[in-house]
């Protein structure tokens, strides 16, 4: 059962990759939107902070930080809107990813039906925020990957599409 979406995201990642690279009027639109309703959302602009999505055996993250490590008004924006979605995440409410990507990304309807299987725990950094997402079936880890997928080719963050043990150390 969890070998079809694995191969499906296998076969679509050199072309989520060429994505991000490749630009057309089309993809240029398409990310102005997300970006424009991304900041509003959000409540923070995506020219002053960074957006990392991961993927790991058991899950993924979701890490935003703020570019400037003096910007005290984004890292707090950043820390309300995290804690906002772990909340509304836990309780199956994606309707923050549908406003911002204008679709409903890729996962979101199972990661909504198993939510008692996904524990969304939330952690401040030095300059953002921090979720983790961690998953206690293969079902529900494949549905967090293909989220975090969709999100890293939208937010065009060229993060690695690879999936971790854990963070590396610094």
């Amino acid at each position: 059962m969890r070998t079809l979406p694995l191969l499906l995201s296998l076969a679509i990642l050199p072309g989520m990759a060429s994505a991000q690279q490749n630009s057309s009027p089309e993809r240029d639109k398409r990310s102005e939107g997300v970006v424009k309703r991304g900041d509003h959302v959000m409540g923070f602009s995506h020219e002053g902070t960074t957006h990392h999505f991961r993927l790991f055996n058991d899950g993924g993250e979701i890490d935003v930080t703020a570019t400037d490590p003096k910007d005290k008004t984004s890292i707090d924006q950043i820390r309300t809107h995290l804690g906002h979605i772990v909340k509304m995440f836990a309780s199956g409410n994606f309707k923050a990813p549908m406003l911002i990507h204008d679709t409903n990304p890729p996962g979101t309807a199972t990661m909504t039906r198993l939510k008692e299987q996904i524990r969304y725990e939330f952690s401040e950094t030095d300059r953002g925020a921090r979720i983790r997402l961690v998953t206690s079936s293969p079902e529900t880890t494949d549905s967090v990957h293909a989220f975090l997928l969709f999100q890293i080719v939208d937010h065009r963050t060229h993060d690695v599409p690879t999936i971790a043990d854990e963070l590396p150390q610094k």
